[in-house]
């Protein structure tokens, strides 16, 4: 397979290893005690990094609308990655040779790595739909079938974003943008359809009365060759007709018989007309299959989304020049997220994806979950701003919007959990690293915390999992410490800082011990 080579390549291609991995730290919850949804402020590689331990492997669908490379500079992910925690970032990985990147050279750095966690996140049977324009969009496909596999490609999306013709273009209007789309296994996705609509229906008639509803018609003609799909077809009329040159009768002489006797085709209203198959309403498919066009009539347009965002934020300034229509982001979901879905949008703008997810759940009384994260300081200015606004309600009088209901939980990024010399970052608190190092051994969820058994974690494959740490003291893994352990499992795997167990009497319990921090793990 093909792959593309750019400078600070070899850098970058397993930096998503090197990630610190820090803690979220939980600033406030909004409309509820608690919630599942998520927004998070902090660079993208470091928060996707946080998500790991919780959410590997579960997000079903994965929206992103990363910088499109044209050569502006308003954005912290510009073209020339002038933001000085990007430059800085760039110096500390690709080194010295980064201050001589080209902007498509930077880009690709900025992406990689991001794109390898976003990987890992997705379920087996999720899917990443990535927004992009013409500049990278060779590039983009050339990376994802390297970190995605090339056989798990599923599709490019061409989005209508403006309908009007820019008479004023020196070359061509554009009207478009790409959607690229992506399989975690392409073989274990399975998309949902479209809703049909009044106007899909429309073509759908009756012409001659038949007891079983309206229909439309399929042509009986095709250009694959069929051995037994050329013969005489003789009309009510007598009329003779012979499939047209290079092209085939799809069905059998004998099957369209049995369509004409049990009238399925349609001769037209003389009786005279080349055949054609009836296809009842009745019995289509009860959604429409997705296409790799979307209409701006259909999808929304970059109209749409700035509009959206001067209702909700009323009056104020101009506050977001790029956003994205929430049917975009809604027609995603309908293909590729089920009623209980995680959805995440790790270059999350102004909000639009919760603002899409928000939506839908109110729609069809779902429970689908939002993941936000949002580098830039309007993280909560905006992005939060405008979910609670969804959430309430916005406008007044006939331009009032209902709130959707819901809740979220923003987050900061916090300390590392590891320092660099291997220590454990004893600030961040008992409960955030034994979460990490449950998942670092299981690949699973910490299960909840047992009165009776504090440094319990969780059983995981018949293995019980126990990690034995105080802050200000240290830890012994003793005959006395397994006398306090209730839970029964065929193994166990006991953190502390010490043992006192010999190795026969280890052995003779199942008991693997790891010292406290040289056997934890690094993400």
């Amino acid at each position: 397979m093909p792959t593309l080579e750019w400078i600070g390549k070899d850098k970058v291609v397993n930096h998503h290893l090197e990630v610190p991995y820090r803690v979220l730290e939980e600033q406030y919850t909004y409309n509820a005690e608690q919630s599942e949804n998520m927004i998070i402020r902090g660079d993208n590689l470091e928060a996707l990094k946080a998500l790991l331990p919780r959410y590997e492997g579960r997000v079903k669908c994965i929206y992103i609308d990363p910088p499109y490379n044209t050569g502006n500079e308003g954005w912290v992910y510009n073209d020339n990655v002038n933001d000085p925690r990007i430059k800085k970032w760039l110096g500390e990985v690709v080194g010295r040779e980064g201050e001589d990147l080209s902007r498509h050279d930077k880009w690709l750095c900025m992406m990689y790595p991001r794109l390898e966690l976003l990987q890992r996140l997705l379920a087996e049977d999720g899917v990443i739909f990535i927004s992009i324009g013409d500049d990278e969009n060779a590039s983009l496909k050339m990376i994802c079938n390297d970190i995605f596999g090339e056989k798990n490609f599923v599709d490019t999306i061409i989005w209508q974003k403006i309908y009007t013709v820019k008479n004023s273009a020196q070359y061509f209007s554009g009207m478009h943008d790409y959607i690229m789309v992506f399989a975690k296994s392409k073989e274990n996705f399975r998309r949902n359809l479209f809703p049909r609509t009044a106007e899909i229906d429309s073509s759908y008639t009756n012409p001659d009365n038949d007891p079983r509803g309206v229909w439309t018609t399929n042509a009986i003609q095709a250009r694959n060759y069929y051995a037994q799909g050329s013969y005489e077809i003789v009309s009510p009329t007598g009329k003779v007709f012979l499939p047209p040159a290079g092209t085939y009768w799809r069905v059998s002489q004998e099957h369209f018989r049995e369509l004409n006797a049990d009238n399925r085709i349609w001769w037209g209203l003389d009786g005279k007309s080349v055949p054609r198959i009836k296809k009842f309403l009745s019995e289509a498919k009860q959604g429409v299959v997705p296409t790799t066009f979307w209409s701006y009539k259909d999808a929304g347009q970059n109209a749409d989304a700035k509009q959206e965002i001067r209702k909700i934020f009323a009056d104020e300034q101009e506050i977001f020049t790029t956003p994205k229509p929430t049917r975009l982001i809604e027609r995603i979901l309908q293909i590729a997220s089920n009623p209980d879905s995680i959805i995440l949008d790790s270059f999350a703008g102004p909000g639009t994806t919760a603002h899409a997810v928000l939506n839908m759940n109110k729609a069809d009384g779902g429970h689908c979950r939002f993941i936000l994260v949002e580098m830039m300081d309007y993280a909560e200015s905006i992005t939060a701003e405008r979910v609670k606004r969804v959430i309430d309600g916005y406008g007044e009088g006939k331009n009032a919007v209902e709130g959707t209901g819901g809740d979220f939980t923003f987050y900061d990024l916090g300390p590392v959990l590891l320092l660099p010399n291997g220590n454990l970052n004893e600030d961040v608190g008992a409960a955030k690293i034994r979460e990490y190092v449950y998942f670092m051994e299981t690949k699973a969820p910490i299960e909840p915390d047992k009165e009776d058994e504090p440094y319990y974690m969780g059983v995981h494959l018949d293995s019980a999992y126990y990690f034995y740490y105080e802050r200000d003291s240290l830890t012994t893994l003793s005959r006395d410490f397994l006398g306090s352990i209730t839970t029964k499992a065929g193994r166990y795997t006991i953190y502390a800082d010490q043992c006192t167990l010999s190795q026969a009497e280890l052995e003779r319990w199942h008991i693997t011990f790891k010292k406290i921090p040289r056997d934890i793990s690094k993400l």
